[in-house]
C-alpha cells in the first residue's frame, strides 16, 4: 500500500465566506502576518506585542537579510519582506506562533503605546475627536475605550485579538511570551531557528524598569510617564482591578480560551479570571 500524504494544512478562516480566497478579509489579514523561514520551509504566524521584534529579527537574520542585531531597524520597514504565499501556506513542513496572555498583552500596549505617546495613541486621539487628556486618561478609559465594540477592538494591530492573526487552525508549535526560554529551546532543536533577543534594542518592555505593586487602574498617563522617567513602572497586575480583569477578559475571551487550552493557566496574570464571552 502506498504511504498516506500528510494531512493538508488547514487554514482557519479559508471557509469562512462564500468568496475567493483572495477577496476572504478574515483570510488576507492573517495571511498579511505570516512569515516565511525559507531554509526550515517553516511558517510563522506573528502578533504584534507578543516578542515579534525579537522574532522579525531573528527571521531577518536566519534568512539572510541583515548579518546580525546591530541592523536591526531593517525590520520595521520590511514585515511584508518575508510574507508567505499560498503556497508557502499550504506546504510549510513546521508551523508557529507565540500567544501572550490577554491581560499582559493590553498593560504592554498601554504602558509602551499609549503612555508614550507612540502612533498609536494618536490614532486614538483622533479618533475620539481629540477629546484624550493625558492628564486624566487611565488604563480603565483605555481599556472601556477598545473593548466598547468590534470597531474600536480591531483598530490596531497592537490590541487586536490574537486570533485574528492565526492563518491556521492549529500549529505545529504554540508558545508564549510568558515561557520564551522554552520557545528558544525548541525551535533551535527543531528546525535550528537561534533566536536574537530584541528587547535591549527596541526597549518595548517593562524589563527595562524597576515594577512597582498597587493600584494603578485610575492613574493617569501623564503621572505614568513621569514614573517611567524614574525608571519605574506598574506590573501589568497593578493596573487591574477586579471590574477591569473581569471586562479584559470578557473582550478578548476568545483569546484567552485559546491561552489556557494550548499553553496552560499557569502562566496567565489571573489565572482564574472568567472568560465566558462578553453578549453581543
Amino acid at each position: 500500500m502506498a504511504p498516506q500524504p500528510p494531512q493538508p494544512r488547514l487554514l482557519r478562516y479559508a471557509a469562512a465566506h462564500r468568496r475567493t480566497l483572495a477577496t476572504n478579509p478574515d483570510h488576507g489579514f492573517a495571511a498579511d502576518y505570516a512569515l516565511c523561514h525559507y531554509r526550515a520551509g517553516a511558517v510563522y504566524s506573528f502578533i504584534p506585542k507578543n516578542a515579534c521584534s525579537t522574532l522579525r529579527l531573528s527571521l531577518a537574520i536566519a534568512n539572510g537579510a541583515i548579518a546580525g542585531p546591530e541592523d536591526w531597524t531593517w525590520i520595521h520597514a520590511n514585515n511584508p519582506t518575508f510574507r508567505a504565499a499560498l503556497r508557502d501556506l499550504a506546504t510549510a513542513d513546521f508551523t508557529f506562533t507565540v500567544l501572550r496572555c490577554p491581560h499582559a498583552r493590553l498593560a504592554s500596549v498601554f504602558l509602551d503605546k499609549i503612555v508614550g505617546r507612540s502612533p498609536e495613541y494618536w490614532l486614538l486621539f483622533r479618533e475620539t475627536g481629540e477629546t484624550i487628556d493625558p492628564k486624566r486618561f487611565s488604563f480603565r478609559d483605555f481599556v472601556g475605550l477598545v473593548s466598547a465594540d468590534d470597531d474600536w477592538q480591531q483598530l490596531n494591530e497592537h490590541w487586536r485579538p490574537q486570533v485574528d492573526f492565526l492563518v491556521y487552525a492549529e500549529y505545529d508549535a504554540w508558545y508564549a511570551v510568558e515561557r520564551m526560554a522554552e520557545a528558544r529551546d525548541d525551535l533551535a532543536a527543531r528546525i535550528g531557528f537561534d533566536l536574537v533577543d530584541a528587547r535591549g534594542l527596541t526597549r518595548h518592555g517593562t524589563d527595562r524598569f524597576d515594577l512597582i505593586e498597587g493600584d494603578y487602574a485610575d492613574t493617569s498617563m501623564a503621572e505614568l510617564a513621569a514614573l517611567q522617567e524614574a525608571g519605574r513602572a506598574p506590573s501589568h497586575a497593578a493596573l487591574y482591578d477586579d471590574a477591569l480583569v473581569g471586562a479584559v477578559a470578557r473582550a478578548w475571551a476568545c483569546d484567552l480560551a485559546l491561552y489556557r487550552d494550548r499553553i496552560g493557566a499557569a502562566t496567565l496574570t489571573f489565572p482564574d479570571a472568567d472568560f465566558e464571552p462578553k453578549e453581543t
